[in-house]
């Protein structure tokens, strides 16, 4: 009797134990769903913004080849985030077939890889404006931007390819969702090679990049510090706004990357899976960050951005005089009088 009832207990704490699983799953997932929303929504408006200025508005200089590059990779990683909103929301179901399983992949990681390199490099740009005025003055020209942000774009392409060769779909029944006969389609890489891809992302992505910050924003606070006709504390609260940004957005979302692609996860299920999911939409919220730190917050840019947005709106609520001018037929042809 004894014996009943123990298994019983076991049983009835198994399925509460389940039942929270799964709850706490949705709920994350929801959450996820709603935050990559957000980013999705920030990140094209913001940085499409961004690429009409640059584009059609700007005179073309080096910083704006930075902000164009650094725009666009942000903006195109937003374009193929619908597709995974998607995909958590038919509960890990992917309906797009094998080919976007993969570009959808590659381009994510892709555009990652590129943002980071492209900030990396406007540090770099900053710094060499600073240490070295001179040799930029001859040499800092927009035919050498353009290069170095194509370099930086074959080098993402090629470090970002096994994304799209090892990224596959597979059919599974899914018994907690469907029902016994029911089948899903799920996206996935593969683990073996995710296993080293975490590992070269945290380097190449992370710790080379963020030392460089770190470096090149040092040399400049210290020049700046001695430059005694600067009085004003933005330059600095910039400097540190651009640090911790790139920390907190990067740093644990390669962490729990790791953690969870060598399967530190054993005890601690709830936590490491709500770590990384927090942590995948601080890395992913940096793509509407960007905007905001690197293009927004110069002074100059800002009050070209509203310039030209209030010259637009100018010209499209300003009434046409021609339109309500009582004379205006005079000068037209005769055959289009007629037909008004």
């Amino acid at each position: 009797m004894s014996g009943s009832m123990e298994t019983s207990d076991t049983t009835e704490e198994t399925y509460t134990d389940e039942e929270f699983d799964m709850r706490l799953s949705k709920i994350l997932d929801v959450s996820f769903m709603v935050g990559l929303s957000g980013i999705c929504f920030l990140g094209i408006t913001g940085n499409g913004l961004v690429i009409w200025f640059v584009a059609f508005k700007m005179k073309k200089t080096v910083n704006s080849v930075w902000f164009l590059s650094l725009a666009f990779a942000d903006f195109t990683f937003c374009l193929f985030l619908p597709l995974t909103i998607t995909y958590f929301a038919l509960d890990y179901h992917w309906p797009f077939g094998t080919f976007i399983c993969k570009l959808s992949q590659f381009a994510l990681f892709l555009n990652l890889s590129a943002s980071v390199l492209q900030l990396t490099v406007i540090s770099i740009d900053r710094w060499m404006s600073v240490v070295f005025p001179v040799w930029c003055r001859n040499h800092r020209t927009v035919r050498l931007a353009v290069k170095v942000v194509l370099a930086l774009w074959i080098i993402s392409f090629l470090s970002n390819v096994p994304y799209f060769i090892y990224t596959d779909t597979d059919t599974e029944t899914d018994t907690d969702t469907y029902s016994v006969n029911d089948t899903i389609v799920i996206c996935y890489s593969d683990r073996s090679m995710d296993s080293v891809q975490v590992i070269i992302r945290f380097i190449i992505l992370f710790i080379i990049p963020f030392t460089i910050i770190i470096f090149c924003y040092t040399v400049i606070f210290l020049r700046i510090q001695k430059n005694r006709r600067v009085t004003s504390t933005k330059p600095y609260k910039v400097i540190a706004a651009v640090i911790i940004s790139f920390f907190i957005c990067w740093f644990p979302y390669h962490v729990f990357s790791i953690m969870i692609s060598y399967k530190m996860i054993d005890d601690l299920w709830p936590e490491i899976f709500i770590g990384y999911f927090i942590s995948t939409l601080l890395a992913y919220s940096n793509s509407c960050v960007n905007p905001l730190l690197y293009v927004f917050i110069g002074q100059n840019f800002k009050q070209k951005f509203w310039s030209a947005i209030k010259s637009g709106f100018e010209r499209v609520f300003t009434e046409d005089t021609n339109l309500t001018d009582p004379n205006r037929h005079r000068f037209l042809p005769d055959h289009v009088i007629s037909q008004m």
